[in-house]
């Protein structure tokens, strides 16, 4: 008799579908973290906006719901369904950008289009996008056949690169760039060399100061605000880099365990921080309960794409392996992404803060992430090959 252990949350139980059922999994890991997040942001938010932590709460009942929906679907209907969403996310990012679309659905800001109106909120077709992708991806990687050569190993990328490309005509640069961590990081699983994705980054990180000149104006100068600041020198704290600078001093405000709520109030309201409810909502949660605010936002924040990692090991198949990989490198890149900024170590590039930072779209999309991986944990298929799975 084999002395080998099962897999992590199998219970050998009845089978359901395409494998057995088994309701204690890490996928509740991921779950508990979402909410904890969630509650987080909104108690966050009613610090300088109640009437916006309300409608956020709203957003994350929604999410729920769809979060419950996504439990649902087999592995096999997200295998056949990927390429059908990536075609659908592709065709709302060129609506943003069509000539002629009414403002009343596409309503450009700060010189952006990035969202459709959806009446209950404004839709922002990137954040599906990116999910689209990861599923793409898990479909295409299950059964690699040559990503240990260089044309394989860059045919992910040549997968991504259309719905890149239309993002970066937004403009919306910071979400762009969120779409290589989760291909680098599938890749790995799949089973890619190392050397390629060392070779690959080392590249990118020689090239990229040959970028420079080819950014917008406002992109340029936010680089320069970041050496800046580094380096001291505050020449630009009062017009590109003034959301950098308040930012810090609200973090700074905030000490070790923080202010009450009345001197958070003040001090947010104050210091005129843009944006504090959305992609600076970690400084206030820096300046409300100090380092260990932040801490915990950070535990929050490890401890999904953590249960994420645990979905993946403990699963046998190779497609809801590539899914959990991807989804949590999208979240720990945003996380690591929006506290840098809020920190002034990164530029400010408009990342929010997963299930933190006030929006329907992101909170929404979160969810739906969410639901994808904890139904993964929750079905067991034995090989996604023996359910039919399509490339």
């Amino acid at each position: 008799m084999s002395s080998a252990s099962p897999p992590l949350g199998y219970t050998g139980g009845r089978s359901l579908g395409s494998g057995g059922i088994a309701w204690l999994n890490a996928g509740w890991i991921v779950v508990v973290a979402a909410v904890l997040l969630t509650l987080l942001g909104s108690l966050s938010i009613a610090i300088t906006e109640p009437s916006l932590a309300k409608r956020q709460l709203i957003f994350a009942l929604l999410g729920l719901v769809v979060a419950a929906v996504a439990c649902v679907p087999s592995h096999k209907v997200f295998s056949q369904s990927a390429w059908y969403l990536y075609g659908i996310s592709a065709f709302l990012l060129l609506i943003v950008l069509i000539p002629g679309i009414p403002e009343w659905l596409v309503r450009p800001k700060n010189g952006a289009r990035r969202w459709i109106n959806l009446g209950l909120f404004e839709f922002q077709p990137s954040e599906v996008a990116k999910l689209a992708l990861v599923l793409v991806l898990a479909n295409w990687l299950r059964r690699p056949t040559s990503i240990s050569r260089w044309l394989g190993f860059f045919t992910p990328f040549a997968i991504a690169i259309p719905l890149v490309l239309l993002i970066l005509v937004e403009p919306d640069l910071g979400t762009a760039m969120l779409f290589i961590p989760p291909v680098l990081a599938m890749l790995l699983v799949a089973g890619a060399r190392k050397k390629h994705v060392a070779i690959l980054i080392l590249g990118v990180l020689l090239v990229a100061p040959i970028t420079y000149p080819i950014l917008r104006p406002h992109q340029r100068d936010r680089v320069d605000a970041l050496f800046a600041q580094l380096r001291g020198d505050d020449r630009y704290a009062r017009d590109i880099g003034f959301q950098a600078d308040r930012a810090m001093t609200l973090v700074g405000a905030g000490g070790f365990f923080g202010n009450d709520r009345d001197h958070t109030q003040a001090l947010v309201r104050n210091n005129h921080l843009p944006e504090e409810h959305n992609d600076m909502i970690f400084a206030v949660i820096c300046c409300r309960w100090g380092f260990l605010g932040g801490l915990v936002t950070w535990i929050l924040g490890f401890m999904y794409a953590g249960g994420a990692v645990v979905c993946a090991l403990s699963t046998r198949d190779p497609f809801s392996r590539l899914i959990a990989t991807g989804i949590a490198a999208i979240v720990f890149t945003q996380i690591a992404i929006n506290t840098g900024m809020t920190l002034g170590v990164l530029p400010v590039t408009g990342i929010t803060l997963p299930f933190v930072s006030y929006g329907g779209s992101s909170m929404v999309s979160g969810w739906l992430a969410t639901g994808i991986i904890f139904g993964l944990g929750l079905r067991k298929p034995r090989n996604l090959e023996s359910l039919g799975g399509i490339r």
